[in-house]
């Protein structure tokens, strides 16, 4: 096991990762509380189906609700963040109480929205059990989505401790570990050449990822995300580059419709769209084809589906968190582990994506 601590302008807590890590959240409850009074688990249906019991025995102390929520995107709806809301009041939920966040991205970013507006904010606890929540569940990004956009409501609540458990990930299906390796491909382009250049050179094959691999890899993404969020909390400055990708990438899930395209192929295709501008107007030194070669080997698709209008596609950036003004803002990269942040065009994009 490997507690990776996380610092940040309003908390500190610790990410531990390993095989079998579940076993220690009873402890530390008993240590971390005083007068725990009781437990809402919020998962899926497919991790609740798979995982549950193997959570459960540790748990049994706090009498835990569970609320179930749709599996993937369809977690993040007005309607369910309700629904959730309301089991923690028929069960009596207090502010000496606590949620469990376990499941994927999706099931972390409602069950932290909705610890952080439960009587104004009670503790929550994360137990990720995929490969995209290495990125996810750490740094205090909680939300739900609304239909004109990823992630706009939401907020920033910390949680108290990651329980990030490898031994839950090894049911997850092909496109799932795609989805959440795109991620850790995403920490080594934007922060350090030498793990972009060991993970080009070993990975080769998603589905035969070794546990040490996995280990490196999301110890490695977790360490990076933390020198982004320790000095930036609340995305005022160097925390927007974490969504290298992401700009085109979400608007390409909402057109796609939430839960139609997984999150980390559709930020695949938009770092792939952001390194080929990054070429253009931040002048990076980068063999593009070289990497569409690999990443295409690994399963990923790199194109933006054919069926989506390159003008509903830049309405949807428009609207995107870093935009102001009206102005679409990208994360580019000047160089392998330099990224930078820029203003671009209308015209400038249109005819870009019309090239991509």
């Amino acid at each position: 096991m490997k507690a990776i601590e996380i610092q940040t302008s309003s908390k500190s807590y610790n990410v531990f990762v390993g095989e079998g890590v579940r076993s220690e959240i009873s402890t530390f409850l008993k240590n971390h509380f005083t007068n725990l009074t009781r437990i809402l688990i919020i998962t899926d249906k497919t991790v609740g189906r798979i995982h549950l019991d193997k959570v459960l025995p540790f748990l049994t102390e706090w009498n835990p609700v569970v609320f179930t929520a749709p599996s993937g995107e369809k977690a993040k709806t007005f309607e369910v963040f309700y629904d959730a809301l309301s089991v923690a009041l028929e069960n009596r939920l207090d502010r000496k109480s606590a949620i469990l966040a376990f499941g994927g991205g999706a099931v972390g970013d409602l069950s932290g929205f909705v610890a952080s507006a439960f009587m104004r904010g009670i503790p929550f606890i994360q137990v990720p059990t995929t490969i995209l929540a290495h990125d996810s569940a750490v740094g205090g990004k909680v939300a739900i989505n609304h239909p004109l956009g990823k992630n706009m409501i939401g907020a920033f609540h910390q949680p108290e401790a990651v329980f990030y458990d490898l031994e839950l990930l090894h049911t997850l299906p092909e496109q799932e570990i795609r989805s959440g390796f795109a991620e850790v491909i995403k920490h080594a382009l934007i922060y350090d050449v030498s793990f972009y250049k060991r993970l080009k050179s070993d990975i080769n094959n998603l589905n035969s990822l070794t546990t040490e691999q996995l280990f490196e890899s999301l110890t490695k993404g977790i360490q990076i995300k933390n020198e982004f969020v320790s000095k930036d909390e609340k995305e005022t400055g160097i925390r927007a580059y974490l969504n290298f990708g992401h700009t085109l990438g979400h608007a390409i899930e909402a057109e796609m419709g939430y839960g139609n395209f997984t999150h980390g192929e559709a930020i695949m295709i938009g770092m792939i769209f952001a390194l080929k501008v990054s070429k253009e107007v931040s002048g990076l030194s980068f063999n593009t084809e070289e990497f569409i070669t690999w990443v295409r080997g690994l399963g990923y698709q790199t194109e933006i589906p054919a069926h989506l209008s390159v003008e509903h596609l830049l309405s949807k950036m428009k609207q995107d968190k870093k935009s102001a003004g009206g102005s679409v803002k990208f994360v580019l990269l000047e160089q392998i582990g330099k990224p930078k942040l820029h203003e671009l065009s209308d015209d400038f994009l249109v005819d870009q994506l019309k090239n991509f």
